[in-house]
């Protein structure tokens, strides 16, 4: 199949885009920079990549995005700046914001225009969609919290709905990603590596969480099975409490996990960001269990095996 991708080049990319090639699809990757600066695709012929900001909307009247567009078959829309990273000062949330709603917006306009749109559409949203707490499990049935993350999730969420009606959409909440070389876990190993690790806040707090190769192959499989449509939770069937992640992710490593981090120092760092490490939510991956989805890393002491060894 032709696809297009949007925001694949970063974490969840590095894992995507080969499993992609590896399954026969022919691919074009918007990304904000050249092919050459892409370290994991730039060495492969096979891969188009087209230079350009997907939240300005004249970037979409080049030629070659138009021509890329007709001819797709199917889309990856993964663009959005990362949620916890920095501190959530007017300006990054601008940022955050602006990264998917401009984006998907740009999108979807151009699809709407096309005389054969695609056939699928998968595009990501976030378990920030059901707001945290402390208590309630929460699945696809359930409806937005209503937080900064709530409310832009449910955005991001009925923009992508506008799509044109014969093109299938499948919308992806997804969890805290794990794999070793980027995300929440790739910030946290040298830390614990060091013995210096521990759970943050009061430890109480759910972590709802994926390996990131369970996300890429679901992605892969919505690519392929129409059955797919509507909302899936991109999480793993077994959440966890911080306190069992850090006390699994100490014992891969075989070091202790004993030493906290004070929510108040989190809090500094992080201004209104730490409330998603903070409080968490326990989210269930309902539909991806009805549909049958096959998890090659169920709980987490089995993806932190897989993930350091």
């Amino acid at each position: 199949m032709k696809l297009l991708l949007t925001g694949c080049t970063g974490f969840i990319g590095r894992e995507l885009i080969p499993l992609l090639i590896k399954e026969g699809h022919s691919l074009t990757v918007i990304s904000r920079q050249s092919k050459g600066k892409l370290k994991a695709i730039a060495n492969d012929p096979s891969i188009n990549v087209i230079q350009m900001n997907s939240a300005k909307s004249s970037s979409w009247d080049k030629e070659e995005i138009q021509d890329s567009l007709k001819n797709c078959e199917g889309i990856i829309n993964l663009a959005g700046e990362p949620i916890a990273e920095k501190r959530w000062t007017n300006d990054h949330c601008k940022e955050i914001t602006n990264s998917r709603i401009k984006t998907t917006k740009n999108l979807i306009k151009n699809l709407r225009n096309l005389r054969q749109p695609p056939k699928v559409l998968i595009n990501a949203s976030a378990i920030g969609f059901y707001g945290s707490h402390p208590q309630t499990e929460f699945n696809e049935e359930d409806s937005q919290g209503d937080d900064f993350l709530a409310n832009l999730c449910k955005e991001w969420e009925s923009i992508a709905k506008n799509k044109p009606r014969a093109t299938r959409l499948l919308i992806v909440r997804i969890g805290i990603v794990l794999a070793k070389d980027g995300g929440a876990l790739g910030k946290m190993l040298p830390i614990f590596r060091a013995g210096l690790g521990g759970p943050i806040g009061d430890g109480k707090q759910w972590m709802s969480w994926i390996h990131r190769t369970d996300l890429c192959n679901l992605i892969n499989e919505s690519v392929k099975n129409s059955a797919w449509s509507g909302v899936v939770n991109g999480v793993a069937p077994n959440p966890v409490r911080m306190n069992e992640f850090s006390n699994s992710l100490g014992q891969a490593l075989g070091r202790p996990s004993l030493l906290s981090v004070p929510g108040p120092i989190l809090k500094l760092i992080l201004g209104d960001g730490a409330r998603v490490v903070l409080e968490g939510q326990n989210v269930q991956p309902q539909r991806l269990n009805k549909l049958k989805f096959k998890y090659s890393f169920p709980k987490i002491n089995v993806a932190f095996k897989a993930i350091l060894t």
